[in-house]
């Protein structure tokens, strides 16, 4: 058995026949990631005696002949920006290097209460800021089809570890496109929920009205299952909303036979690999084949997304990490002069420069004399891409588009020129945005690399859109396996 050929559903089956026990599955886990991290580098934390006790309580239960959840005994794992009790957690950064958690995220908590099984934290990019991974304080992760690749970011570990076959799910955070943008370059399904569907409780902030957890899945039923737990509001979480939770796995194998979908004319322009706009198309003719009213569409502002990103997230990041300074939270140095001083050397040592580069670009927008310019301008422009977004919906029921415009470049390509880096995320931002839920599903190979396809929906179409991900899934059918 190899968890990389193996679902949840499968794996629930195999544990409920006592075909296998968890404590096997975890140390199928172990061993196949004492196998590869050291290439994918996709951990920085195991939690060994956490998922041996976690393990072994769902073996007994079984034992017992208690009936238990899908989740249960599952192996997974939680980027490393997401709080778990006990646990280091250092949001890929050298100024949490030694900081263990003492509470649990919702997300994490209502994972455990179904039974999971939590090997470890997933390597990210500093306080998920990035989009390859590279700018992780502890090193890169590995693209598992080609080490010389990045993964995607920023959350390139947990994408590595479920395309690795490591750990059957995980789950990630995506801010501006961190969870849809490494799925599609590490060819796995990945899951942005509407904005406000699922707790923000417990993750490390960097953008509060913009950051979303999500799951990692092999296949779209696997997020559906996932979303059923971790989906509803919380008290903890006051941009958590009241909304109906469904059973997002009731509808995922209906026809999409009448569903109206669009085409956005604006994501399908200069700088698209043409074999992927290629592939996507074919996709569509197949939707139409099946009975879809596939049309084309415009989102005029979608230009102005990116930039209007690239100034409100700075703007909250430099508010969201001030806290780290050294006194309360954040690795301490030996003190230098007076306070100001002290502050400068403990944040310049802890933060890594893309951190340090947001933090400053967040500040000056936020300064006297420069924030109407900027960030009220921006906030504006946010309003009229939300507005772009209920006007195309009122025509179609969801959105197809690329997620990424390339297959996963090669290390070193962009990290030192941040706006080439920045564009890796041009088709995922907008979704944040507007706090749409946006899917990513795997579309096919490029020079043995995936690329990935994105479904955007009204807010709170979470169903609807992991209903069109599981029609495109059929079509496209299983990639092959990386060969690490």
């Amino acid at each position: 058995m190899n968890l990389n050929t193996e679902t949840i559903f499968s794996l629930h089956d195999k544990l409920i026949k006592k075909e296998c026990s968890s404590e096997e599955l975890l140390r199928m886990s172990e061993k196949r990631i004492a196998q590869t991290d050291k290439i994918l580098h996709a951990f920085l934390t195991m939690s060994d005696q956490l998922a041996l006790d976690q393990a072994r309580k769902i073996d007994k239960k079984i034992i017992a002949g208690e009936r238990i959840g899908l989740l249960a005994g599952i192996p997974a794992s939680i980027k490393d920006v997401i709080m778990t009790e006990g646990i280091r957690t250092t949001a890929g950064s050298k100024i949490l290097t030694d900081y263990t958690a003492v509470y649990d995220a919702t997300v994490v908590a209502k994972l455990k209460q179904a039974g999971m099984v939590m090997v470890g934290k997933n390597n990210c990019d500093e306080f998920a800021m990035g989009s390859s991974t590279e700018n992780s304080g502890f090193g890169p992760t590995h693209n598992p089809f080609d080490p010389t690749r990045v993964p995607g970011g920023s959350s390139g570990g947990s994408a590595a570890a479920v395309a690795a076959g490591q750990v059957v799910y995980s789950i990630g955070t995506d801010t501006g496109g961190s969870i849809r943008q490494p799925a599609a370059f590490c060819g796995v399904v990945g899951f942005k929920p509407t904005y406000g569907l699922v707790s923000r409780y417990g993750l490390i902030a960097m953008s509060s009205s913009l950051d979303c957890a999500g799951p990692f899945t092999k296949t779209v039923a696997e997020a559906a299952v996932l979303l059923n737990v971790i989906a509803g509001k919380d008290e903890y979480d006051a941009t958590s909303e009241i909304a109906k939770i469904n059973d997002y796995t009731k509808n995922l194998s209906k026809s999409v036979k009448g569903k109206k979908i669009g085409i956005p004319k604006e994501y399908f322009i200069k700088g698209l690999d043409p074999e992927i706009k290629k592939s996507i198309m074919q996709i569509v003719d197949v939707l139409n084949k099946q009975g879809a009213e596939v049309m084309e569409v415009s989102l005029p502002d979608t230009g102005n997304a990116l930039p209007v990103y690239y100034i409100l997230m700075p703007a909250e990041v430099s508010s969201n990490l001030a806290k780290f300074d050294g006194l309360r939270y954040g690795t301490r140095t030996s003190s230098h002069g007076d306070l100001l001083e002290y502050y400068m050397h403990t944040r310049g040592q802890g933060f890594g420069s893309e951190v340090r580069r947001r933090i400053l670009i967040g500040t000056y927008v936020l300064s006297s004399g420069y924030i109407d310019a900027y960030y009220l301008q921006a906030q504006k422009v946010r309003s009229k891409l939300k507005q772009d977004f209920a006007q195309v919906f009122t025509q179609v029921d969801a959105l197809l588009t690329p997620t990424t415009p390339t297959i996963a470049f090669a290390f070193g390509d962009k990290i030192s020129d941040p706006v080439s880096m920045y564009l890796s995320d041009i088709y995922t931002v907008s979704a944040n945005l507007a706090g749409l839920p946006a899917l990513s599903v795997p579309a096919g190979q490029l020079a043995g690399l995936p690329y990935g396809v994105q479904i955007m929906g009204p807010r709170w179409s979470d169903d609807l859109v992991l209903q069109v991900g599981f029609a495109i899934e059929q079509i496209v059918g299983p990639l092959p396996n990386p060969e690490i």
